[in-house]
């Protein structure tokens, strides 16, 4: 009877606590690299919404121009042109003149990306005036995207 006795406690016996401790570690190793990575992740995604808006935005400003053969009164309401809204981004048009415009998103602080300020222009300059904590790529003279400062 003894050796059954002794398979049955065998088969009973769950994990020590190395063997928990070690999963622990290692769940605790996965989080540490994952967590940034997707916060990372998550701030390139709101981007695409600014470089997106403003692509879109420059080309109806030329359609503006093609129509009036002037930018003065393109983002105002009723034009073709009118300054575009997001979640993510605040929208400005500034003070267009008859042959110049430029188009900034500024980030919405209470939407994760204060700091991100991206431009564009009538000649097609794209332009990060600045980025947000912890990213590179200030006075960019293209689209920040990542955040080693990469366009």
């Amino acid at each position: 009877m003894k050796p059954e006795r002794s398979f049955a406690m065998k088969l009973a016996r769950g994990f020590t606590l190395v063997e928990l401790l070690i999963v622990v570690a290692i769940i605790g190793v996965i989080a540490a690299i994952a967590v940034p990575q997707y916060g990372d992740y998550v701030t390139r995604s709101k981007l695409t919404e600014a470089t997106a808006t403003l692509s879109e935005h420059r080309v109806k400003m030329e359609q503006y121009f093609q129509d009036n053969r002037t930018y003065v009164s393109a983002c105002q309401a009723g034009s073709i042109a009118v300054t575009p809204t997001g979640r993510y981004f605040a929208y400005d048009c500034g003070t267009p003149t008859a042959t110049t415009f430029t188009v900034t998103a500024t980030g919405v602080a209470a939407q994760g990306m204060s700091g991100f300020v991206f431009t564009i222009n009538q000649a097609n300059a794209r332009a990060t005036t600045t980025v947000g904590t912890g990213w590179s790529g200030d006075g960019s003279t293209c689209w920040v995207t990542n955040k080693a400062g990469g366009c």
